[in-house]
């Protein structure tokens, strides 16, 4: 039998809670034996059984029997947290993005490979089950060879205020979900080198809560004639809308994320919960099943797990993570000079992505 991995989480957020449930619930080879927040970690350990908290994750990291730290916090908090983790010897998942700059995901990377510590990026559309389907199609020749994938993932905001501010999130739907998309589209299309980057976003909506884009749209052109088209949203209401399209020379494919998996239900009194940022639930709405395993969380932790115990290579990484924040700011630039980037691309050093929308437009 495999030796349990313990796991500390670092943040009690949204993506913590998560995180946490796919631990408990389908992890069995993990144990989450310690918590830390400086908002909320004794209340939080405490409702969900968890040993031990910590209002400094720093104390967190002396704990010997911690194998593994799983960072989901905003997102200009990362790279320290990840520098510390790895100094302390110990495995990490980091939420995405990986970083706001491209110069800490250097060190984060060279300081994990240093200390003998995994880097594990953490991108769940990779293990979404119609979504890994819809890969194993291509690889099983069934669209033949794929020169075009879409993906869109749309929704009418973020759960908490650190998102919409720019300085601390590095920028707005872009950052939030273009990362979800460019990796999603980028693994299915086998990963080519990046040949030119065009993109568009403005704030069309939440102008009076954030200076980050709330609706951006990205074409990247790929060697190997091969090309992702990406839409991303905070101004789409009705919950969260997640879609790809594959094409092929041979065929076609395409998922429905979580509508696909969902009860179209209507109800004239409205009821608790249907679907992740979904609002009022009056009238008709899709009531999500399984909503975390559909979205690929339970499985991308068992698999980070499975990692950790030398079982299984790492399909995301760090590297990974640093690449998708590379293209964002070539989108990020591209939109604001109103040009297409072209690779290969030497990205001018910013405090955040946005900075190369914002000073261009």
């Amino acid at each position: 039998m495999d030796k349990k991995v313990k796991v500390g989480i670092v943040g009690t957020g949204f993506v913590g809670d998560i995180h946490h449930a796919s631990f408990r619930d389908w992890v069995p080879n993990a144990e989450v034996v310690a918590v830390s927040s400086p908002n909320n970690a004794s209340e939080f350990a405490k409702s969900r059984g968890i040993p031990n908290a910590y209002s400094d994750y720093r104390k967190m990291l002396e704990d010997k029997s911690i194998d593994v730290v799983d960072i989901g916090i905003p997102n200009y908090l990362h790279h320290q947290v990840v520098m510390d983790a790895a100094k302390a010897g110990k495995h990490i998942i980091i939420e995405k993005p990986l970083c706001l700059t491209l110069e800490e995901a250097d060190e984060m990377i060279d300081t994990c490979k240093k200390e003998g510590v995994l880097l594990m990026y953490a991108e769940e559309l990779l293990f979404a089950p119609k979504y890994v389907r819809a890969k194993t199609l291509i690889e099983e020749g069934a669209i033949g060879t794929p020169f075009l994938a879409k993906q869109s993932e749309e929704h009418p905001g973020p759960h908490n205020a650190w998102f919409w501010d720019v300085n601390r999130s590095g920028g707005g739907v872009m950052m939030d979900m273009g990362c979800h998309s460019i990796e999603y589209t980028r693994w299915v299309l086998g990963r080519p080198k990046v040949k030119s980057v065009t993109a568009f976003m403005d704030t069309f909506v939440h102008k009076n809560k954030t200076e980050g884009e709330d609706h951006s749209y990205a074409v990247i052109e790929y060697e190997g004639n091969k090309i992702a088209m990406i839409e991303n949203s905070w101004a789409k209401g009705g919950g969260v809308d997640d879609r790809c399209e594959i094409y092929g020379d041979k065929g076609h494919t395409r998922a429905d994320l979580l509508r696909g998996s969902s009860l179209l239900t209507y109800s004239e009194e409205g009821y608790g919960y249907a679907v992740e940022k979904s609002g009022v639930t009056q009238g008709y709405t899709f009531t999500m099943f399984e909503e975390i395993w559909n979205y690929g969380f339970p499985q991308e932790m068992q698999h980070f797990v499975n990692c950790v115990l030398g079982k299984e290579n790492c399909i995301v990484t760090g590297e990974d993570g640093r690449e998708v924040l590379k293209i964002m700011y070539a989108a990020y630039q591209a939109a604001g000079e109103g040009r297409k980037i072209e690779f290969p691309y030497d990205p001018p050093k910013v405090n955040k992505p946005i900075d190369l929308w914002k000073r261009g437009k």
